[in-house]
């Protein structure tokens, strides 16, 4: 036991050369040992009952001993082995850290190798012209510069030559591939200068793939010129700049100009050439179907010979198609599909025809790749025909509206007895059946009426008046866009109906504005003005009710009867303006009589006498330009608005005199008599107009003051007999006309103070 300990203890210096685990298996059998022996003692102590104290003791000293030598055993373990543990751990990441760092250096070699062989490779597929292969290896060629970045101890120096190199020579490719892509297409373009038509445009021409044959540029080149543009990230700018060269210098010409056409030649020496031709045509607006073939033939042409190839994931013709398409299309609609939609609603079944050519149009595109999608606004915009065609007609009717507004007032017609307007036939609207029924009812109606007092013929029609030629034709305007709105699709006949209304409210707006000054200056054109704006509110009546079975509009719509109090307010405030004008104008004249006083002055009547005369004048010129006009009775009741303001204002003036002596009223006579001689001729009806004849003799019903002004003339030359006489005790026509205290101040004035007269005074009463 003892030895055992020594040679555990003499080894214990050396565990770093020995087995470490052989010594402590042989510590595991020796404990195994000592067990085995203490359980045999503890079986015969307790089981044999042997006394054996001395056996016991010997046993207790070796299990100390064993113990001993376990803890020195572990102190050995943690004292030294532990500690060339941690020198062995050391050791080992220090081995790591250099073997790191020397796999970097090779990692870096192979880099630099890897930029070395892919450059030289590079520039012998330069010089082969092997575009794709050179951009590929150049490509390659900056992942390995790349990757040598991302080193942290690279030599800053020799990357930022590589770098630099990298650059230099994708200019190079970049320089290589321009320099034959502007070999594979080739402009002629006019200067800019003088892009002013047709003719500009005829010097135009594309040669695609210039200077060689296809043997000499095959597919597989051109492809690659194509990819090694996509790699280097040019072929997008190189696409953008030919389509905006395409679309300026020749699509968007044959598309403007109808004479314009395009041309394919095919040519040994020059490759294939497009160029532009003109041809004599009288077509105002291209037809969708030739500006299709055109565009067609042109992108057809560029598909075969340069774009049909695929580059990444897409065509080039994609490419080319995304940067011209929406423009193209726009400048389609713009200058062709905007003037083929129909100008009246019969035409438009026909136009299914332009939708199948834009449908055909649009498919052949798709086959080679420039269009992507199933509908584009071109298809669209054509297929929405019905909204375009209202669209279009309601801007036509606008401003053919606003040009009959504004033209020239002063050319009319008559509007006869018998005058109707043109409502074209409206089909019915619960068909033939309703037709009969009504027909039945009439039948019925005239039998209930037949003996019973029929109305005129000409009630609720229009008086004989003339109207604005343009006003006339507005009506028609109106009718003819609401006859359009029958049968029309419900968005268009909505459309179409509330155009028609934005016709009156336009002209509401316009003509009295645009008009303004002369229907203030020329009594002739305020009478047109007020019939046409009568004219207009008697067919608002009735338009709404003709129409308002075929138009798909709610119950509860205004259709036009609103709109008739506004007209009539208007034609009224625009004759009431120009009487209140003709007004000022007669008052002013009689403003220059002097009062009518001291007549017997020859000065004063002179002037007194001219003033009537220019007031009897005046109301004659009026007379003549608005007796053709006005209907009778408004031109009666106008003419006899003015006359009895002149006869009032006399009247006035002559009852303010205190003192009228037997010239002056011999000649204030004189001044009546020429009125109520001259006066009513203004009301004597044209030749052709004897029905009238009657106005003439009923001129006190238009003129208030005319019997005043009549009696007014009597006293002024009758005797105070002869006045007291037809005053009658208050119930003669001089009494109907004047009250006394007026009679009296009038009666003092023309005589002296005597007692005939105070007589005279007397009896008014």
């Amino acid at each position: 036991m003892a030895s055992f300990v020594t040679e555990v203890l003499a080894s214990s210096g050396k565990l770093e050369k020995d087995d470490l685990s052989s010594k402590i298996s042989k510590l595991s059998r020796k404990v195994e040992e000592t067990k085995e022996e203490v359980s045999d003692m503890i079986n015969k102590k307790y089981n044999e009952f042997i006394p054996s104290m001395e056996a016991a003791e010997e046993l207790m000293d070796q299990v100390e001993s064993v113990s001993r030598d376990i803890d020195l055993l572990k102190s050995c373990i943690e004292n030294e082995v532990q500690q060339n543990l941690h020198e062995a751990v050391t050791e080992y990441a220090k081995l790591k850290q250099q073997l790191e760092k020397n796999s970097a250096v090779i990692s870096m070699l192979q880099h630099l190798q890897e930029f070395d062989t892919a450059m030289e490779e590079y520039h012998r597929t330069l010089q082969e012209k092997k575009y794709e292969a050179a951009a590929k290896q150049l490509g390659k060629a900056q992942v390995s510069v790349e990757a040598l970045k991302s080193w942290e101890s690279s030599d800053l120096p020799l990357l930022r030559a590589l770098s630099s190199e990298i650059t230099m020579q994708r200019e190079n490719l970049i320089y290589h591939l321009g320099e034959e892509w502007k070999k594979l297409a080739v402009w002629k373009l006019p200067p800019a200068k003088e892009l002013t038509g047709m003719q500009s445009f005829l010097t135009t021409a594309l040669h695609l793939d210039g200077g060689g044959s296809k043997e000499d540029k095959p597919i597989p080149f051109l492809s690659s010129i194509l990819q090694a543009l996509a790699t280097q990230g040019e072929l997008q700018t190189k696409i953008k700049l030919f389509g905006q060269v395409l679309l300026k210098y020749m699509l968007k010409p044959l598309i403007t100009y109808p004479s314009l056409l395009v041309e394919v030649v095919e040519q040994p020496e020059q490759g294939t050439v497009l160029s532009l031709q003109g041809e004599e045509n009288q077509v105002e607006h291209p037809v969708p179907s030739h500006v299709y073939a055109k565009i067609l033939m042109v992108l057809k042409t560029l598909h075969t010979h340069l774009f049909d190839i695929t580059v990444g994931d897409k065509k080039v013709s994609t490419i080319l198609g995304d940067q011209i398409w929406e423009e193209m299309s726009d400048c389609i609609i713009r200058e062709c599909l905007l003037y083929s939609i129909p100008n009246n609603s019969s035409q438009l079944a026909a136009y299914d025809t332009v939708i199948k050519e834009t449908e055909d149009f649009e498919s052949q595109l798709k086959e080679m790749e420039y269009l992507a999608g199933d509908s584009t606004d071109l298809l669209k915009y054509a297929r929405n025909v019905n909204c375009h065609f209202a669209s279009k007609k309601c801007q036509d009717v606008i401003v053919a509206a606003r040009k009959l507004m504004t033209s020239e007032m002063h050319n009319t017609v008559k509007i006869c007895p018998d005058y109707k307007l043109a409502i074209p036939k409206l089909p019915s609207p619960c068909g033939g059946n309703r037709e009969k029924q009504e027909g039945k009812r009439n039948i019925q109606c005239d039998q209930i009426l037949e003996n019973e007092k029929q109305l005129s013929p000409r009630t609720l029609c229009l008086p004989v008046c003339r109207i604005s030629e343009s006003v006339q034709q507005l009506v028609e305007l109106a009718i003819k866009t609401l006859s359009e709105a029958v049968g029309s699709s419900p968005q268009c006949a909505v459309q179409l109906f509330y155009t028609t209304r934005n016709i009156f409210h336009l002209f509401y707006d316009v003509v009295p504005t645009y008009h303004k000054d002369n229907l203030l200056k020329f009594p002739h054109l305020a009478a047109i003005h007020h019939n046409n704006c009568m004219f207009l509110a008697h067919h608002l009546l009735t338009l709404g009710h003709q129409f308002r079975p075929h138009l798909p509009l709610k119950d509860g719509v205004a259709y036009f009867v609103d709109l008739v109090p506004g007209f009539r307010k208007l034609g009224a405030q625009c004759f009431v303006a120009q009487m209140n004008v003709q007004k000022a104008e007669m008052l002013e004249r009689l403003c220059t009589a002097r009062n009518f006083s001291n007549l017997d002055d020859e000065d004063n009547y002179s002037a007194a006498s001219k003033a009537v005369r220019q007031v009897i004048h005046q109301l004659k010129r009026l007379g003549k330009v608005w007796q053709d006009v006005l209907p009778v009775n408004i031109y009666c009741k106008s003419m006899g608005t003015l006359l009895n303001t002149a006869i009032s204002e006399l009247m006035t003036k002559i009852m303010m005199l205190e003192d009228i002596s037997t010239e002056d009223g011999e000649r204030l006579h004189t001044l009546c008599q020429t009125i109520i001689e001259e006066g009513p001729l203004v009301f004597t009806p044209w030749p052709e107009e004897t029905k009238n004849k009657k106005y003439q003799e009923e001129v006190p019903i238009y003129v208030k003051k005319w019997m005043t002004f009549k009696e007014l003339s009597i006293v002024l030359q009758a005797s105070l007999q002869e006045i007291v006489d037809r005053w009658a005790e208050g119930k003669g026509p001089l009494a109907q006309e004047f009250s006394s205290n007026e009679m009296k101040s009038l009666i003092r004035a023309l005589f002296q103070n005597t007692d005939r007269r105070a007589l005279a005074l007397n009896k008014i009463k």
